[in-house]
């Protein structure tokens, strides 16, 4: 008889060290979760709008075209100098 009782005790601290360890747990778990927010939060509507897409002038290309092969040619004349 003495058996079974030994056992019923062990199973009941058994029973009552889980739960400790369950509360335990409880407070240990991180209050604020560091990092990427998931994605549900990051779909929420900005408050500022999206910013229009800015188109260059024909004209506008045509210079940026130009001084591009100015620099082009600069760079290839020193090549020439130097070689």
């Amino acid at each position: 008889m003495a058996l079974t009782n030994i056992l019923a005790e062990i199973d009941q601290e058994i029973a009552r060290l889980h739960h400790a360890k369950s509360l335990i747990a409880a407070l240990a778990a991180p209050a604020v979760r560091r990092g990427r927010p998931q994605k549900d939060a990051q779909a929420a509507p900005s408050a500022k709008p999206a910013k229009k897409k800015r188109n260059l002038s024909p004209e506008g290309r045509a210079r940026i075209a130009e001084a591009v092969k100015r620099r082009w040619a600069a760079q290839k004349a020193r090549q020439k100098n130097k070689a």
